[in-house]
C-alpha cells in the first residue's frame, strides 16, 4: 500500500512524540518479539520500535526493520538510527 506524502508526514510527527514501545535486543526478531509488536500495532496502529546496540552489532538494522514490517503486516514509515516506526495498514 502506498501512502500519500501528507499522511506519512503526519504519522512521522506523531511518532516523534512517542517513546519506543518495543525493544529488540540480542535475541533478535524472535517469534515472541514479533508477536509483541503485532499486539501493539493492533492496539495502537502506530508503534515505535528500538533496536538495541546488542542486536545491531550482528544484524543490519534496515533489513531487520523491513523484515519486522513484513512479519507484522505493517508499513515502515520511518527509520532513524536504531529506531523504526511502523504503521498498521
Amino acid at each position: 500500500m502506498n501512502m500519500k506524502t501528507e499522511e506519512i508526514k503526519k504519522l512521522k510527527s506523531r511518532a516523534r512524540l512517542m517513546e519506543p514501545i518495543v525493544r529488540i535486543g540480542k535475541n533478535g526478531l524472535t517469534d515472541s518479539a514479533i508477536l509483541q509488536v503485532k499486539k501493539m500495532i493492533n492496539k495502537k496502529k502506530l508503534v515505535k520500535v528500538k533496536f538495541l546496540r546488542s542486536f545491531i552489532e550482528s544484524n543490519d538494522r534496515k533489513a531487520a526493520a523491513k523484515q519486522l514490517a513484513e512479519a507484522t503486516n505493517s508499513e515502515l514509515i520511518d527509520q532513524v538510527g536504531f529506531v523504526a516506526v511502523l504503521y498498521k495498514r
